[in-house]
């Protein structure tokens, strides 16, 4: 039967998402943290060794064999460390010209000499070689000497009080990194979460073991946040602080219109139909440009889905916005054209150098070229990565077409001419009919009037 240590410790690793081996650390390094403050001494490198499940802890001073020659350095230094201030003021100092004139010498380092001089003998992890051998035979520069120390009776109590607050903090400690990495992972992807809360503008989303923000401006103008309502969230930054990690949401991000369509279009998901750009104006109108790499795959039907079944769930995650599907072509000219759909699009001329497109449309299309305050033009404009120019059609079309009307043969003009007078002729006779008509009916009720009141009397 395992012991209730064990068991406690396992419980904390699963509630608080943290590997076994990390908890068992945390314990070893609490322990040796009370032993050091109650039992131990200055020069001394104290680890303890843990088993969980049998309970036991043994209690080591841990030190590195170095070379001889790093204790003599250390013994020489604070020797000069140690001399008088009035034998350093009775040196020769030169006369400020000699030292002017004195040739500068620059000393090359030497790889040995500066390896030396940055590692230092430090009294609590080293231990010179000579002593290293006495302790174990055939001990070498770089071993690892442990000394097993003796473990009071009254240490079993007094660790447990120290220890106490330190497996706390070390617990704290790792939940946050467990949950920054846990996050960190997520980022740039799309997460279900729970509205929670709201302060003033600011919204917190429930993700489950952290609470998310999401900031105003990563929020849809004219959305509403009720509390208790799953929506999805794209993890936009994760930030490591001495708290919590901070976990930013976003509901406005364009990257959110591409992932929803990933989890809900499996063509997409598999790679067969590919999101090439998207345009988004946040809870008003997208446009999304998809491609297919199978020709016998229609990227835009399988976007739309049997009955519209697919686009509608995904408009309906993002709140009733609406979503344009436009077919990607590697042809710029193609491209600009479907990206400004409905429009109908009569010419289009490209500058590639500066990437600019003037696209020439009727009068009637010009309304719906340029959309709802620009907004057609200028999603087409992102997506398609062009600067777009909408121009009317040319007055030189405009005055051919007149000229066209003008040069009528005489003997078709005659015709019409004649015709357009005999339909006249019977309009007014027609006219005339209508007014003796109307005239009759107003004789005929004045008479059933008279009559009428004269049966009165």
């Amino acid at each position: 039967m395992p012991l209730p240590i064990y068991t406690a410790m396992k419980q904390i690793a699963t509630e608080k998402n943290i590997p076994m081996e990390v908890m068992t650390e945390m314990i070893e390094a609490a322990l040796a943290a009370a032993y050091r403050k109650d039992f131990g001494s200055k020069n001394q490198n104290i680890r303890v060794k843990f088993n969980p499940e049998t309970g036991e802890s043994h209690v080591f001073d841990v030190k590195t064999v170095v070379l001889d020659e790093l204790l003599e350095m250390k013994e020489d230094k604070e020797k000069k460390e140690k001399i008088k201030p009035k034998d350093v003021g009775a040196r020769f100092i030169e006369p400020k010209e000699k030292v002017e004139k004195a040739p500068i010498r620059r000393l090359e380092p030497t790889g040995e000499g500066d390896e030396k001089e940055k590692k230092r003998f430090n009294p609590k992890t080293d231990i010179v070689l000579e002593e290293a051998k006495k302790i174990k035979k055939g001990a070498k520069v770089g071993d690892e000497i442990k000394q097993e120390l003796e473990v009071p009776t009254s240490y079993g109590r007094m660790a447990a009080q120290t220890a106490k607050q330190v497996i706390i903090q070390r617990l704290r400690e790792a939940e946050r990194e467990s949950l920054y990495k846990e996050f960190k992972e997520k980022e740039g992807n799309v997460i279900i979460g729970t509205v929670q809360r709201r302060e003033r503008r600011v919204i917190f989303i429930d993700l489950g073991r952290i609470t998310a923000i999401l900031p105003p401006e990563e929020q849809i103008l004219r959305e509403r946040y009720r509390s208790g309502q799953r929506l999805k969230f794209f993890v936009t930054s994760v930030k490591f602080t001495t708290k919590d990690p901070e976990v930013i949401v976003s509901r406005s991000h364009p990257e959110i219109v591409r992932r929803i369509f990933s989890l809900e279009i499996p063509e997409i998901a598999s790679d067969t139909v590919e999101i090439k750009s998207v345009a988004r104006e946040a809870g008003s109108r997208s446009k999304v440009a998809v491609f297919s790499h199978e020709e016998n795959i229609d990227p835009i039907g399988s976007c739309v889905g049997q009955r519209g079944i697919r686009i509608q769930s995904i408009i309906s995650e993002l709140g009733g916005e609406k979503i344009d599907i436009i077919e990607y072509d590697k042809d710029p000219v193609k491209f600009i054209a479907n990206a400004l759909l409905p429009a109908k699009i009569s010419r289009v001329e490209i500058n590639k150098k500066e990437k600019v497109a003037k696209v020439e449309v009727k009068e009637d299309q010009m309304s719906l070229a340029i959309g709802r305050g620009g907004q057609n033009v200028r999603l087409a404009a992102r997506l398609t990565g062009w600067k777009i120019n909408i121009v009317g059609e040319t007055d030189e079309v405009i005055k051919e077409a007149k000229i066209e009307e003008i040069e009528v043969p005489k003997e078709e003009a005659k015709k019409t001419e004649k015709k357009s007078a005999e339909r006249e002729k019977g309009e007014k006779k027609e006219e005339k009919e209508e007014v003796v008509d109307v005239e009759k009916e107003k004789e005929k009720k004045s008479e059933k009037t008279v009559k009428k009141k004269s049966g009165k009397r």
